[in-house]
């Protein structure tokens, strides 16, 4: 719970953590999908066709991160946050993450299908690949990109956000250790 006597953020303050917390999600975002991007590349060359979809990655991460970002402010997934184990409320989490990204990605196709003169059913019809199996592939690789988010996340409000990255980012003091 957090300290009624603590002084709120400024905006400036806010704004600051919410374009880090973008910046990194996004790059986060941009490495999964980049090194999916390249295998996806690498099959293709093998069969002749070229493809080099960096772009698309990046766009679709910054995106997605956008998407993520947003639903956090509206609290999606909190309310499994203080109650349950934390792979509970990661998978809780990564799985309603999962379903408004689906959503969104309709959106989106349904859009640019629209803009390249196609009907709603042929836009759609290409999500995930186009068919029943690479839509499946496709979500359960989101799914996996999702769950190290979010089990992030989750350890970051048990322990502290500052006290995580310390975790992680400062060397650690080697102590001599014992032998019994």
């Amino acid at each position: 719970m957090a300290d009624p006597t603590a002084a709120k953020p400024s905006r400036r303050e806010r704004i600051q953590t919410e374009l880090r917390e973008f910046a990194i999600l996004a790059t986060y975002l941009f490495v999964c999908f980049s090194a999916l991007a390249a295998f996806k590349a690498a099959i293709l060359s093998a069969e002749g066709i070229s493809f080099a979809p960096w772009l698309f990655a990046l766009i679709k991460a910054l995106v997605c991160a956008k998407f993520l970002l947003v639903g956090r402010w509206f609290g999606l997934g909190d309310g499994l946050a203080e109650n349950y184990p934390l792979i509970v409320s990661t998978i809780f989490r990564s799985l309603a993450f999962l379903l408004v990204l689906g959503l969104l990605t309709v959106v989106e196709e349904a859009i640019v299908g629209h803009l390249h003169g196609e009907t709603l059913g042929a836009s759609i019809d290409k999500i995930g690949g186009g068919t029943l199996a690479q839509f499946a592939a496709t979500s359960v690789i989101l799914l996996l990109i999702l769950i190290p988010f979010f089990a992030t996340r989750a350890l970051g409000e048990v322990v502290g956000e500052k006290t995580l990255f310390r975790l992680y980012f400062e060397p650690r003091n080697k102590q001599p250790r014992k032998v019994d």
